[in-house]
């Protein structure tokens, strides 16, 4: 039904994960059993959850990370690995909202996240399976318009952009089933969770406390925090809420007042077998990550073992789509026909958050306690920059911070019984869209 709860649904969904087939996770972190009180207390242990809790207790606080299920379980953990320069949203509500000089400035703080990436797995000794290069392809004509123009504002901000369209298309991508392509190589992709398990075994190393199996089901608010689980709270100075759309899920009295600027989207990936080298390399020269740009959009690449991960069909309603295997291969094969009997191995998925505009959300909640979501697809590069943000304005440095909480933000219209219907309408329409 509209609005079920996600848990159940959403633990379902990351049974058959390659991601979660191609680690070694280790044993589990004991759940929170005790009284603490400490410097700053993190909830969710996913991207923005972990980078903020690292980059505070670089700066010498005393960190506690509490996660409902386990590290990178959620969306950082399933998402399609793809690292991105620029937002969901386009430039569009910066602009409108903060202005040009400061749209400038957040979408250099963009590119800044994906060279964050790279600097923490550097300093980190992070293995997971790391690739630059980036294909925004696009599927008629009128998209071809669309992505020429996006191409030139790249292009215009010191990207630069490979254009193809037509049969050149084929030199970027190969397959004839696109107008116009494009590569640039500041994006890129890896492994989510194997990134996730990196940031935590460095925010280990750095002091931080990590429980999982420990969801927050209430939190007091005032000078001092206290959050609290089944079996255990945290007291803190500073609190960081970074568990997206799942927050609400395990307590929903924790923050109400932003749950309802996020939406819950069910998106499914499916990884093959693996295929051969040459094959893989006629199909995606040169081992990019690659996106189309309908609003309802494929994503794939890829894996380091020459799996196709192909991403997409994307469900609003928070029910997954029937028959979810057959529709994501033919899809697969639609782009692709060389890899149509190419046995499947693995799908999966997960809920990711968007909010209305796509922009991102973050803000505070009183004095001491700071919200980061509505990534809207784009979070694998931009949570590493928000959890940095976040240390920042905890410890005085609140600009760049703020440059964001000034974006403002609407709830989903409908309220809590229509809102997801209305939404699955909005997207059908897009759908159909997409198709002229």
């Amino acid at each position: 039904m509209w609005g079920a709860s996600l848990i159940g649904s959403d633990t379902q969904l990351n049974q058959r994960s390659y991601y979660e087939a191609s680690v070694q996770r280790g044993p589990a972190r004991a759940p929170l059993q005790e009284h603490l009180k400490v410097d700053a207390v993190v909830v969710g242990a996913g991207f923005s959850g972990l980078s903020a809790a690292l980059e505070m207790a670089r700066r010498g606080l005393s960190v506690v990370v509490l996660e409902a299920d386990r590290i990178g379980s959620g969306a950082s953990g399933r998402n399609g690995g793809q690292a991105i320069v620029g937002y969901a949203s386009g430039q569009g509500p910066f602009e409108q909202q903060l202005g040009r000089e400061d749209a400038e400035r957040a979408w250099a703080m963009s590119v800044e996240a994906v060279d964050l990436i790279d600097q923490r797995i550097a300093e980190h000794g992070i293995e997971c399976d790391r690739r630059f290069g980036y294909v925004y392809v696009a599927e008629t004509a009128r998209k071809a318009r669309e992505l020429r123009a996006e191409m030139d504002g790249l292009a215009a901000r010191g990207i630069a952009v490979d254009w193809a369209e037509g049969a050149d298309a084929r030199r970027l991508i190969g397959t004839d089933h696109y107008a116009a392509a494009a590569r640039e190589q500041r994006s890129g992709h890896l492994h989510p969770l194997k990134y996730a398990l990196g940031l935590a075994r460095a925010a280990e190393a750095a002091g931080v406390r990590i429980f999982e199996r420990s969801a927050v089901t209430a939190l007091q608010r005032g000078d001092t925090l206290v959050a609290r689980t089944a079996r255990g709270q945290v007291s803190a100075r500073f609190g960081v809420l970074a568990g997206n759309c799942m927050l609400p899920e395990h307590g929903p009295e924790v923050a109400p007042e932003i749950a309802a600027r996020i939406m819950p989207v069910g998106t499914y990936i499916l990884g093959t077998a693996p295929v051969g080298a040459e094959l893989a390399e006629r199909l995606i020269p040169g081992d990019a990550a690659v996106c189309d740009n309908n609003f309802v959009l494929d994503y794939f690449r890829f894996s380091a073992d020459r799996r196709m991960l192909f991403g997409g069909r994307v469900s609003y309603t928070t029910m997954t789509p029937r028959h979810l295997q057959a529709t994501m291969r033919a899809r697969m094969a639609a782009v692709f026909p060389e890899l149509g009997a190419v046995p499947v191995e693995h799908l999966w998925g997960g809920f990711v958050d968007i909010s209305m505009n796509r922009a991102p959300d973050f803000g505070r909640l009183g004095h001491n306690l700071y919200y980061l979501q509505g990534f809207s697809g784009h979070g694998v590069a931009l949570t590493g920059l928000a959890g940095q943000l976040v240390a920042e304005a905890v410890l005085g440095q609140a600009g760049r911070f703020d440059l964001y909480a000034r974006l403002k933000h609407h709830r989903f219209p409908g309220g809590a019984l229509l809102r997801t219907p209305s939404l699955a309408l909005g997207m059908w329409w897009h759908r159909l869209r997409d198709a002229v």
